[in-house]
């Protein structure tokens, strides 16, 4: 006996899956409408922060039920004017740990203040075992760092810096931690006045220059 019963719906809608003759079906699946509002459609906007992946490690933890693996990501996001944050998370794979660690370094932005395009004065910052060491420079001497403090305070927009590490530690998770607290020391109203760190490099190099002189005539 054949079903011959026909479905009432709305004008301008579509029949539910299994009422009717629905055209949209394809291997039997329900396809929506393409017209939809733009209010609704998701929209992909460029976003002005860089990310750069700092640390990527495995991580094992051991159970009564056995050995859980999972990926421990650290990342630095960073506006290149004055915007940082760093954010650590775990995950099932690399892929969900870089975007749960993307989430919080959003979460935890710092504010930098730059003088012209260095810091404005000298900070020391300890984070566990590791000790970091952030000195000014003049214009035009560049990023005089290397590792992770050199991917922070680029992605911070610092153009003239010098770094050391004060310790021996080089587990890249706590110098990052380290960097961020120095950056969190900074204030404006100790920086130096304009000119002054182009007038110390002059005299600490003339300083030299008379030193060696009066080595070379003490010898004569």
């Amino acid at each position: 006996m054949q079903d011959n019963r026909q479905f009432n719906k709305r004008p301008g809608t579509q029949p539910y899956r299994g009422q009717g003759n629905n055209q949209n079906k394809e291997g039997g699946g329900y396809q929506r409408q393409k017209n939809r509002p733009e209010r609704f459609q998701r929209r992909k906007t460029p976003s002005e922060f860089d990310s750069k992946l700092l640390d990527l490690a495995r991580v094992t933890r051991v159970t009564k039920g056995g050995k859980q693996l999972r990926f421990r990501a650290v990342i630095v996001l960073g506006n290149k004017k004055g915007k940082i944050g760093v954010g650590v998370c775990k995950g099932a794979d690399v892929q969900q740990a870089v975007e749960k660690a993307t989430r919080l370094a959003k979460k935890g932005f710092l504010d930098v203040p730059i003088f012209g395009s260095t810091i404005p004065h000298e900070v020391t910052a300890k984070y566990g075992p590791a000790r970091v060491l952030l000195r000014p420079q003049a214009k035009g001497r560049g990023l005089v760092a290397g590792g992770q403090v050199r991917i922070i305070c680029q992605l911070a927009g610092i153009k003239d810096i010098s770094s050391k590490l004060l310790s021996r530690s080089r587990n890249k998770l706590n110098i990052a931690r380290a960097t961020i607290k120095a950056l969190e020391k900074l204030k404006m109203d100790k920086a130096a006045p304009v000119g002054k760190l182009d007038r110390e490099v002059k005299e600490i190099a003339k300083e030299v220059k008379e030193s060696i002189k009066g080595a070379i005539l003490s010898e004569k």
